[in-house]
């Protein structure tokens, strides 16, 4: 068997899914594409060690390992997008950023008003200082809104 055949089937599976990592907004489907992915590299771990005739089979037992993890990496995958999905109602990845956002913008809420104060003699700057915070604060929740 020729090394070139399942390396150039590999190579046009990675790069189908890395398109799919890419260019899709649905978790679905970037999920889906990922699995690709690592279905590429198992394609290659498999033809490499039939190519060098390991006697230990070693690209086998890596390949065994990954679909391992690949398994364990949907599961945990398709419950956060069941969990965003109940909570938002879309499984989109907007969903997932509106999540990032949320958590920011309650970050910088929670942040207290001497974090924007400074120990220094100036105290003009630092009522400066706290007075634009909360705006900075409003500006940053209208962008996420």
């Amino acid at each position: 068997m020729h090394l070139a055949y399942p390396a150039v089937l590999a190579v046009l599976l990675f790069c189908t899914g890395l398109y799919g990592v890419l260019a899709r907004r649905n978790t679905i489907l970037v999920l889906m594409s990922v699995e690709l992915m690592l279905n590429a590299v198992n394609l290659n771990l498999v033809a490499f060690d039939v190519w060098l005739r390991d006697t230990l089979h070693s690209g086998q037992a890596l390949t065994l390992f990954t679909i391992a993890i690949a398994a364990a990496e949907i599961g945990i995958g398709l419950a956060i997008v069941l969990a965003v999905h109940r909570n938002r109602g879309s499984s989109g990845s907007s969903g997932i950023d509106r999540l990032r956002d949320t958590a920011e913008t309650d970050e910088a809420e929670e942040l207290p008003d001497d974090a924007y104060a400074d120990d220094t003699t100036d105290g003009a700057r630092a009522t400066a200082d706290q007075a634009t915070a909360p705006a900075g604060k409003a500006q940053k929740a209208e962008a996420t809104a």
